[in-house]
This record gives structure tokens, sequence and C-alpha cells, in this order.
């Protein structure tokens, strides 16, 4: 046989299984023949173009299509492999490809190390070792608060622009400063965000440590839906040939999803809860499962999945099936970004499941000491509504949770380390009566002052140190409790806490003029 396609003729000279494509919808393609074959196994047609086995039948196969180009009935089918495999290698770092593996920022082709399988299965739990090293995403809220450990799967749930693509970006960007590489998948995406998170990344510098799969909602959906399994299948190469610690970042799984159901509804599979396939779980968890640290050179896969959770509904199909697997969650809220904070985490629903045992002594207490300073602050503020007197412990929250906040306020290319959030923490948790802070101020200086801190002895002259250059700072700037001039923008509770705090001095006043009287 002579198609023109050399590759394709010596496959066919070889032996391997043929076909007749004898029907064609979109990217659904019936073969008779093919046999014997597995699902998911690589197919090359004719015209060049692949596909890999959806399903097998007794007389025919349906192949889902991986070119752009309609087929048309009648060419030839050859099983080129007999699984579905990618291109991998160490040389996809600092690359943006497709999820075919072609380059798409123009700086010429990659040589491949080896190829992988798409659809691996994950490491058995023999093989497994336990966590115990703490990830450094360089966000406040989440290293002190919910912190994840190197290897965990820790899901990413909120509404649509409430900020998640910009959380996932911080983390890795501040990558650039440990020794992680990290696989960013984008699965369906405009074009418009693919090119507001590239441009984010090259200018932090991000982008030298990771890899981009891009998939937009402009081509098949099939790149979409193996867009994921792609991308996992180059972290678990450098992950378990290369001994890399690896992150890989799914951005996100509801469109992987819909994408999904899609292809199953026009394959004839039965749908099941909301239009679903049955296997939707499935589809998420071999994909999920394929994390974690293995025993044999101690190396680390953390998994990142982001869902989209409508109208903040985090009990409907798609997030409820993603927390099950994973091991925590950390969910952003709407009215907590609309009110300014960034990341807009929403401290009472979010959850770490494993992620203490990566914090040391210190942190663990920072942490305790937090999550109760802003449980009193949120009962201040239900107190606040009463218009009654406040005490001073409850006038003193109010001002110590709204520090916090903003202390936990991050813009997209601020990062901190954990010496830096640890430091800033303890200052704001321990102010005495009647000190102030410029957390503007503090933020400015934090990274000289971490720096400093070389071992556990230091860390209290250096604390004292950066706590007085912020304290004198706003005293020498103003000897009236004016706000500073450079104020950020308010906080939740911030307009509430004023209010509070005024009315509260102005009551004292009253009294005082009326026992002059």
């Amino acid at each position: 046989m002579n198609s023109g396609n050399q590759h394709f003729d010596s496959l066919v000279e070889a032996g391997n299984p043929v076909g007749e494509v004898v029907a064609v919808d979109k990217f659904l393609v019936q073969v008779h023949g093919l046999q014997p074959c597995n699902v998911h196994a690589l197919v090359m047609f004719e015209d060049g173009s692949k596909g890999f086995v959806h399903q097998v039948h007794e007389d025919h196969v349906v192949i889902l299509h991986l070119g752009s180009q309609t087929l048309r009935v009648g060419i030839v089918a050859v099983i080129q492999h007999q699984e579905l495999v990618c291109k991998v290698g160490k040389d996809f770092i600092g690359r943006v490809v497709s999820v075919m593996g072609e380059p798409l920022d123009g700086k010429g082709p990659i040589a491949a190390d080896a190829v992988w399988p798409v659809f691996n299965t994950a490491p058995p739990l023999y093989t497994r070792k336990l966590l115990d090293t703490q990830l450094e995403s360089g966000v406040t809220a989440i290293d002190a608060l919910f912190p994840v450990l190197r290897g965990q799967r820790m899901a990413l749930l909120g509404d649509g622009k409430s900020g998640k693509s910009t959380l996932v970006t911080q983390l890795t960007i501040n990558q650039k400063n440990t020794d992680q590489i990290v696989v960013y998948v984008l699965i369906a995406k405009r074009r418009s965000d693919v090119d507001t998170l590239l441009t984010r990344l090259q200018e932090n510098g991000g982008l030298e440590k990771a890899i981009v799969v891009v998939s937009t909602m402009f081509e098949s959906l099939i790149m979409s839906y193996i867009a994921p399994y792609v991308g996992v299948a180059m972290a678990e190469y450098l992950w378990q040939q290369l001994a890399q610690d690896t992150i890989i970042i799914y951005d996100d799984l509801t469109s992987h999803a819909h994408a999904y159901r899609e292809v199953s509804l026009m394959s004839g599979v039965s749908p099941g809860r909301d239009s679903y396939p049955g296997d939707m779980f499935f589809a998420h968890s071999s994909l999920l499962e394929r994390a974690g640290r293995l025993d044999s050179n101690g190396a680390h896969l953390t998994s990142l999945p982001v869902v989209n959770a409508a109208g903040g509904d985090i009990t409907a199909y798609l997030p409820t099936n993603i927390m099950s697997i994973t091991d925590g969650q950390w969910i952003l809220d709407m009215d907590i970004f609309r009110g300014g904070v960034r990341p807009a985490l929403n401290i009472g629903l979010s959850v770490t499941r494993v992620g203490g045992v990566g914090h040391n002594k210190r942190q663990k207490a920072l942490a305790a000491q937090t999550l109760k300073l802003l449980a009193d602050y949120r009962q201040a503020e239900e107190f606040s509504h009463f218009g009654s007197e406040l005490a001073l412990e409850a006038k003193r929250a109010l001002q110590t949770g709204k520090y916090i906040f903003e202390m936990l306020t991050q813009s997209p290319s601020d990062t901190y380390s954990f010496m830096a959030q640890q430091l800033m923490l303890d200052i704001i948790l321990n102010l005495g009566d009647g000190e102030s802070l410029d957390i503007s101020d503090l933020k400015l200086n934090i990274a000289e002052y971490a720096a400093k801190v070389t071992s556990d002895e230091l860390y209290d002259q250096i604390r004292d140190q950066l706590k007085a250059a912020a304290l004198v700072k706003l005293k020498g700037a103003s000897t009236s409790h004016e706000e500073p001039a450079d104020k950020p923008a308010e906080l939740p509770g911030d307009k509430v806490a004023d209010k509070i705090l005024s009315k509260t001095e102005s009551k004292e006043k009253d009294k005082e003029k009326a026992a002059a009287k």
C-alpha cells in the first residue's frame, strides 16, 4: 500500500491491525476492523492525522479524532501504539505547548526525551511515602492558615471571576524561588485568558520554571478532554524519572467535565446526574490520584485542581466530587472578593486535612491564634449591630482583625516567605494597648528583616526591631490617631468597626461632659 505517508505505510507493512472508516460524525469516527486493539490505543489515519480508541464493539470501534479536518468515509486507519502516548522531557520546561506537544511560543522545536502513557495508572499505595514538607505558595492566607504539603491534592473552588486563576498564578510565580517545576494546564480557555496568564508569568519570571499546556475553546472538544491527562503525563515523567518535585495545576476541571459530558452524550452513553456520564467521578479520581510522594526517590507531585462553583454553590455535583477526592479545599467567596480582600478566601469553609503536618511549632501557634482572633472579630461585628457599647476586648479584636485582613490582602505580584509571614502575624497578634501599626510600611520592609533571621535565637530580636520601625514611623508621621495617607482600600468590617469605635468614643465623651456638669 502506498498512501504517500511514509510513517503510515511503515506501520501497515509492519503488520499492525488496520481498518476502514465507515462513518464520521464530527470528531466521532467509526472504523470497521482494527481488532485486536485496546481502549485508548493510538490510531493513525491515512491522511496523517491521529485519534484514539474510545469504545470497542464486536464489529467496529469508535475513535475520537484529534485532527481539525473532517475525515472522509473509506480511508484506512492503522494502530500506531496500543496506548495513547505523548512526548515528554526536561526541554519542555519554560515552554508553552499545545495538547499534542507542539510549541506555541515561537521558540523553535522541542526535543522530547521519551514518550509517556497519557492515561497512565496511579502509583500503587505500597510505592508511596508519607508527606511532611510544606509547599511554599507565597500567599500568606494559604501558607499560614490552610497550608498544602508537597504531594498533596488540594482543590480550589469559587464562583467565576472570584480570583481562582490569579491565586494559582501567584503560586506558580513563587516557585521561581523554590526547586519545584509547575505544569499549568489551561482547559478550554478563551485566547484573552491565555494571553493574560502568559503575560503575567513572563513579567514576573514564573514561566522559566513552568510548562504551560494550552487548549482553547475554539479547538476540538477532544483536545479539551485529554489536556489534563497530557499535562499530568508530562509532570509524571519529571516526578518519576527525573526525581523532580513538581506541581500540576488544572485550570479548570469544570470545563474538562463539560467537554467530557458532550463527548459522552454524542457517543451514546447514558446520562446520569446533571447529564454527566456515569464514569465522571472515575475520570477525575484517576487523574488526581496520580499525585503523591514516591518511596523510591522521595520526589513529590502536588495536584491543584481548580473548580468553578457557579453562584458559589459548593454542594453541586462537580464540586462535591472533587472535594471527596482531594485532601482539602480552598474556597473563594464572591462577597469577600467584592469587599476588597485578595485572595477572597472563605476562612469558615476552607480546610486542609493534612497540611498542618508541615507546620512548625511557631506556625501552628500563630495559625491557632489567628483563627481565634478572626472568630472574635466576627463576633464583635455581630454584637455591633445591637448598638450597645463594646467591651475593651471586643474593640481590640475589631482593630486587630482590621490589621489582619489588611495584611492578608496581597496583589498578584506579591509573595512572602514563611519567615516574613510569621513575623507579620506575630507583630499584629501581640500588639500592646494603644499601639498602632502601618501595615503598608510593615509589608514594604518585611523581606529585608525576614532575610536577617538566620536562626531561632535572632527571631525575637528581629521581630522587635521590625515592630518598632513600623510603630515609630506611624507615630512620627502624626501625633493624632489619623489613618496613614497611603491607606489601602477598605476591607470587610472596616466601616462597621470604624462606626462602632466612633460611637463608643462619642458616648465616653458625653459621659465625661455630664460628669463635669
